[in-house]
């Protein structure tokens, strides 16, 4: 319910993000107040969400011991076009 009252406040864009990594990856916004965003990539996987164009999608690597912020990434260069996001599956 707080999702769709927020897609009114604010535009959401489709962003894509790919884990070429061999490691697990945990994807988080934390830059939107009263957001929530956070997911397990593991390798190889791809993820298609929605997200405020200002958000970041911050990219932790899991280590032996740790998780380290590998990147983060700003939703404007992970936007998609809707259209053409068959291509990304074949």
């Amino acid at each position: 319910m707080f999702i769709s009252s927020f897609k009114k406040e604010k535009k959401l864009v489709l962003c894509y993000y790919e884990n070429k990594t061999s490691k697990i990856q945990i994807g988080r916004i934390s830059n939107i107040p009263a957001w929530f965003f956070e997911r397990v990539i593991f390798p190889g996987q791809r993820l298609i969400f929605e997200a405020p164009l200002e958000a970041e999608l911050e990219i932790h690597t899991g280590e032996i011991i740790s998780v380290i912020l590998s990147e983060k990434i700003s939703c404007d260069r992970l936007q998609i076009n809707p259209i053409s996001h068959s291509s990304f599956w074949q």
